[in-house]
């Protein structure tokens, strides 16, 4: 790496950072005396020095304070403790011979690894998402963070993993047994910003922030310095070679003030990585920018359709929800059928200003659906599921929408079972910034009409709360329920029926367009990689819908039981989806 502590033989290691605020540099390994590193141009700092793998190691400027590496592949105690040099050849690789799995196969299951107990605690239960056809995990940022509990997107620290989840070993492990398990593992990074707490580059090299840019995090990150590209495509490519990753999603590419950058990283992992590994590389951008599928990315997180099913199942319209709640039903056609909902048009939210580019000709694989992540569970001030907020047989169909339409689905840890169980936003900050981070967030759902109420806003769960990070642990007693009728279940038949109806189908596949045919009705076609039909039909709505389509006998999947029979009728009934699949006709040269 071009930062970093690199074991060089020979009993030694190589210490290289970017310093430019300094005028010397040295780095104290263990408890010796400091040893100056040598100056070399444009603020680089560097040596070659006696050391063995676990040292520990600061970084010490003239002032005398002791620093952590911004590139420490392992921190002792933290933040706020000190480095670590690992030696990335220690670890034997058991399924070396992984090449991970094309995009299309992709069925994404994202989680927070603290939830699951660590790295060991997740790789336990690698075994039940196989079983239950998921195909990918995606993990939350991992990067070291303050504290012991945290979403991931405060790091400070881009390069270590966090130590209360496990050791790099321990994290190589998990990744080495999902793959000996089949399932392509992603991980989350965030490279638009870094975390309020631990951060030390301010410290090391303030140029690598701008003094011209805010963000909601604090100065803007200067992607125009050649230091500053080199470090994130240097992460990148750490985290996809060291640690085998099968791919990454870039947290908020929109907050990247330079869109070169994401050429040029997405350029270089082409490059760099293995030729015959399936890589894959996602966004989430909510400039909807089409051009950017269209070479290095293979996807991007679909807010449009998670907004667009939110609002028809809940019916809320604050906030964002807003720029979908007029026309609910044309949006659910619009995402069927193009892929974007906004492809340019004005969106209110943003104070009328267009967003999103066509999306039409993009492969429908371009596009990672949900009904729940993340962000949009966890960023509402009680984190409930749609399990609590949404009708169950609407919820049901739009689920199996969800995972039988021919883009990328994701699920939400504790979805497969339909828990009920909040998902909250929750850190380990002390002092000053845990009473701001308390009542900014309180602060934050004002606006919101049930929270304008000051008693009902002391009813957030406060962030620093040990409880607000237990309750948000998933209730994985529910994974021990007997074989049968249950949601999981039900999960695992969808899943099995697209691994065997659908996926091999879908490299090549287009849309054939989607109409509206009621409130919260749409019917969608496709045409399949090897020219079969895909028709879906679902209604969201309340009312039943007359004459829907067509009558067909080339029934895939159908929720309720019964369904289909009333459609033949001439009644798409509320709470329900259907799947046709016609075969391609005789003589189709696909």
């Amino acid at each position: 790496m071009p930062f970093g502590a690199e074991v060089a033989g020979n009993g030694k290691v190589r210490f290289r950072t970017w310093a430019p605020d300094h005028d010397a540099l040295s780095v104290k390994i263990d408890h010796d005396t400091p040893v100056p590193l040598q100056k070399a141009a444009d603020g680089w700092f560097e040596g070659v020095l006696p050391c063995s793998p676990g040292a520990t190691y600061r970084y010490v400027p003239p002032d005398g304070s002791e620093l952590a590496d911004p590139a420490a592949r392992a921190q002792a105690g933290g933040v706020s403790g000190p480095s670590v040099v690992v030696d990335p050849c220690t670890y034997q690789w058991r399924h070396a011979d992984w090449l991970g799995r094309p995009w299309s196969n992709a069925v994404v299951y994202e989680l927070h690894v603290g939830a699951f107990g660590g790295f060991n605690g997740l790789r336990e239960r690698l075994p039940e998402l196989a079983a239950l056809g998921i195909t990918a995990i995606e993990l939350m940022p991992i990067a070291q963070f303050p504290g012991s509990r945290n979403w991931g997107y405060d790091g400070v620290l881009p390069f270590a993993p966090a130590a209360c989840y496990g050791s790099p070993d321990e994290l190589k492990a998990m990744v080495d047994t999902a793959h000996g398990l089949g399932l392509m593992v992603l991980l989350d990074v965030v490279y638009n910003h870094f975390g309020p707490d631990g951060n030390v580059m301010p410290r090391l090299a303030s140029a690598f922030f701008r003094d011209d840019l805010d963000t909601p995090w604090g100065p803007a990150i200067d992607f125009r310095r050649p230091q500053v590209r080199e470090y994130f495509i240097g992460n990148a490519l750490y985290w996809l070679m060291e640690y085998r990753f099968d791919g990454l999603r870039i947290d908020a590419a929109h907050a990247i003030t330079e869109r070169a950058w994401l050429v040029e990283m997405a350029a270089t992992v082409r490059k760099e990585v293995e030729t015959v590994r399936h890589v894959h590389l996602v966004l989430e951008n909510e400039h909807n920018d089409a051009g950017l599928l269209q070479g290095g990315f293979d996807a991007q997180w679909n807010d449009d359709a998670h907004h667009v099913l939110h609002v028809l199942l809940t019916g809320e319209a604050d906030a964002y929800y807003a720029d979908y709640a007029a026309d609910p039903t044309d949006g659910l056609a619009k995402w069927l059928g193009d892929g974007f909902v906004y492809q340019g048009q004005p969106c209110s939210h943003r104070d009328g200003a267009p967003r999103g580019q066509p999306s039409s000709h993009l492969p429908t694989t371009a596009f990672v659906n949900c009904l729940q992540n993340h962000d949009q569970i966890g960023n509402r001030a009680l984190g409930e599921r749609l399990s609590t907020l949404a009708d169950p047989d609407a919820l049901r169909a739009a689920t199996a929408l969800l995972l039988l339409v021919p883009q990328v689905p994701m699920l939400f840890m504790g979805e497969e079972w339909n828990s009920r169980r909040p998902f909250l936003y929750f850190t380990d900050h002390h002092g000053e910034l845990a009473e701001a981070v308390r009542e900014g967030r309180r602060r934050e759902f004002s606006k919101f009409p049930a929270f304008r109420d000051p008693e009902r806003r002391e009813r957030i769960p406060d962030p620093n709360a040990l409880e607000t990070f237990t309750d948000s642990i998933p209730d994985f007693e529910c994974v021990q329920a007997p074989p049968g009728s249950t949601h999981r279940d039900w999960i695992r038949e969808l899943l099995a029926l697209r691994h065997h109806a659908l996926t091999q189908r879908l490299p090549g596949t287009s849309a054939l367009g989607a109409e509206v045919l009621g409130p919260g009705a749409v019917v969608a076609r496709w045409r399949m990689g090897d020219g079969a039909v895909l028709t879906i039909l679902v209604n969201l709505g309340k009312e039943v819908v007359t004459d829907p389509a067509p009558a067909s006998d080339q029934l895939l999947f159908e929720t309720p039981t019964g369904a289909f029979d009333r459609m033949c009728e001439g009644c798409l009934v509320p709470g329900s989806m259907l799947a046709l699949l016609a075969p391609a006709p005789e003589g189709d040269a696909r």
